[in-house]
């Protein structure tokens, strides 16, 4: 599987969506009756897309929105939202900032201390409407946050880092015990983010109720370039997908894996979940609907690293209301809007009549799979030529 790179080292070829294609089989099925349902902690959600914990993202207004579409939002604990009692003045500055400066605004910015009692605001803004409240933090601030949001009546916590591992070594601070946060915790727990079957495999023996696939193929990340880290997400996907069948087989026990990143188009949604996802996360294409708080911007989760930046601030414009992004009528011609249309679409044409199914088509290596015949697409900039 892996070939030779130079003298005494080897490296295996690995996959982004942009490299495969999906093949249809023998069936076809009426998008109208595709379930895509997703099931995790025994709670069902019909979209099963996630809004990442991002502050372009998810605010309040969002996570209501989305909550009653039938998805899920995640809101962010380490961000403006508890950090600022009024953040709209906070994200202002940051739409109008220049590109040169944009970064280092950011850094001012996220240096203001976290406000606890706004963590607690928050989740029973979301609850007072009647919306599900999902938030999320960084292992350093986990054990803390995670009592305030319990109490505050969150249904779900996610901790989150670039690179999450149960074995984090540190003479300087004492890292978190994955094992007994997820014991001790009485919501459940989604834990992120790893690309390996031998971390993900870890990472399930742990308690968590889901976890999150994915280093550095964010729109507004820079990880990859900055650490030189991360796995293409077909790859990372198939191989955390072979670590939850062998442990489900193991253990009985089925715990979701979420692919987190690299999907700006519905035709990358549909090869997430061939490759095994069982739901998916994304941050760009929320981030263009006119209720995401950024204003059409969208900004890494580790754009406010004080010493090493691994975001940045971009700008994605405002194509549509979040209702048009999940169900349509699509508005553009990118791929960018009527995810769940273009999921159901896809999952008929191959066969698949759940997400279940939907883990078995035939996946084929098609490099050519974005260009071929689309040279007049490609000239005018438009549709997948964009």
């Amino acid at each position: 599987m892996a070939e030779w790179i130079g003298i005494g080292r080897r490296a295996r070829r690995c996959y982004g969506f942009d490299e495969v294609a999906l093949v249809p089989g023998d069936k076809t099925i009426n998008p109208e009756e595709i379930d895509t349902t997703f099931e995790i902690a025994g709670r069902r959600f019909k979209v099963p897309i996630l809004a990442a914990a991002m502050d372009g993202v998810v605010d309040v207004r969002f996570a209501v929105e989305m909550s009653r579409l039938g998805g899920i939002a995640v809101l962010n604990l380490d961000g403006v939202q508890t950090r600022y009692d009024n953040p709209d003045i906070v994200l202002e500055k940051i739409t109008r900032a220049t590109p040169e400066k944009a970064t280092e605004l950011i850094q001012s910015i996220y240096t203001k201390p976290i406000k606890e009692k706004l963590i607690a605001k928050r989740i029973e803004e979301i609850k007072r409407k009647k919306a599900t409240a999902i938030v999320s933090c960084i292992p350093a601030h986990a054990e803390r946050f995670a009592k305030i949001a319990q109490l505050a009546g969150a249904d779900m916590f996610v901790v989150q880092s670039t690179v999450t591992t149960t074995k984090h070594i540190s003479k300087a601070y004492k890292s978190l015990d994955l094992f007994e946060f997820c014991r001790k915790t009485k919501i459940p727990v989604i834990i992120g983010n790893c690309v390996t079957y031998e971390t993900t495999l870890a990472l399930l023996e742990t308690g968590a109720a889901g976890l999150l696939i994915g280093i550095g193929p964010g729109a507004a990340c820079t990880t990859r370039g900055v650490l030189g880290i991360g796995v293409p997400q077909v790859t990372a996907t198939i191989d955390a997908a072979a670590a939850r069948d062998f442990y489900y087989k193991r253990t009985g026990k089925y715990i979701p894996i979420i692919t987190d990143g690299g999907m700006s188009r519905g035709g990358d949604i549909c090869k997430a979940f061939a490759c095994g996802a069982d739901a998916v996360m994304i941050g760009s294409n929320f981030a263009r609907a006119k209720e995401a708080p950024g204003r059409g911007y969208h900004w890494g989760m580790a754009t406010s690293h004080v010493n090493l930046p691994r975001g940045t601030r971009i700008y994605v414009g405002t194509t549509g209301t979040l209702k048009e992004i999940l169900f349509g009528p699509a508005k553009v011609d990118d791929g960018s809007q009527n995810l769940m249309g273009a999921l159901k679409t896809s999952m008929g044409s191959l066969g698949a009549a759940n997400i279940k199914e939907m883990h078995d088509v035939e996946i084929i290596i098609a490099p050519s799979i974005q260009t071929e015949g689309k040279i007049f697409q490609v000239d005018q900039r438009v549709g997948m030529g964009k």
